[in-house]
């Protein structure tokens, strides 16, 4: 038996990398998985059935809260409740600060922020009396990496509303945490050159990159189950002691 089983979870941006990892990390502690995303879920539905697991995806685009709600709506109808809600899913511009537009800025907050606001809210009468909220912030709030000051911004933000829900949604018996990953994802590695990801790897106490289900999703898998329901308002740092990428 599986320390998730009977439980619902949503889990944004889970068509690959990180949320990938964490969406088959819960499955197999027996959580049934919902993926919202605009990029084809086939490969994790496939990976979370040959697991043994149960999970669905639909097409969502974040940014409308309308369709937030109608994706959240469907979860319900299919499976009755939702009770862990992971937001991992951003997009974001890269640049100088001085040549972003008003969109590059928008972007970031957008699917950052904004969308898990969106789906926080829609969730919120779902996951009363034992919910689980875990939202992903990033490495480079503390070190201000320069040419990402959108997605910085945007990353700040999610720390500052999941501190609030976490200080609100604990009357109603929902625990809402934060975790800062660091893991060479697709994304990630086609925009670095070899030896500028053994800079970033030098720059770590753990000189690896973090795997997005053992290391990643074992640890959503932990905020989300039974042993931390006395663990809110805290951000866990999986990042191999000091991450610039995440």
């Amino acid at each position: 038996m599986g320390t998730l089983d009977g439980r619902v979870a949503i889990v944004t941006g889970a068509a690959r990398g990180v949320g990938r990892g964490i969406a088959l990390a819960l499955a197999k502690e027996g959580a049934r998985v919902a993926v919202a995303d605009l990029l084809p879920a086939d490969d994790v539905l496939a990976d979370v059935a040959a697991a043994g697991g149960e999970a669905w995806a639909a097409t969502c685009d974040i940014r409308v809260s309308a369709e937030v709600d109608a994706f959240v709506a469907a979860v319900v109808d299919r499976w009755g409740t939702v009770d862990v809600l992971v937001n991992n899913a951003i997009a974001t511009a890269i640049g100088p600060l001085n040549e972003m537009s008003d969109d590059d800025l928008m972007l970031g907050f957008a699917t950052g922020p904004l969308a898990s606001a969106y789906f926080m809210r829609a969730c919120h009468p779902h996951l009363r009396d034992g919910g689980r909220v875990v939202n992903l912030r990033s490495g480079t709030e503390q070190n201000g990496m320069p040419g990402y000051a959108a997605y910085v911004a945007a990353k700040a933000a999610v720390g500052g509303l999941t501190r609030a829900a976490a200080r609100e949604w604990g009357r109603d018996g929902i625990t809402v945490n934060a975790v800062v990953p660091f893991a060479l994802s697709e994304g990630t590695l086609s925009a670095l050159d070899e030896q500028q990801v053994a800079g970033v790897l030098r720059q770590l106490s753990v000189r690896r990159s973090g795997d997005p289900e053992t290391d990643i999703g074992r640890a959503v898998v932990y905020l989300v189950g039974p042993d931390a329901s006395y663990v809110t308002g805290t951000t866990l740092m999986l990042d191999g002691g000091g991450a610039f990428f995440s």
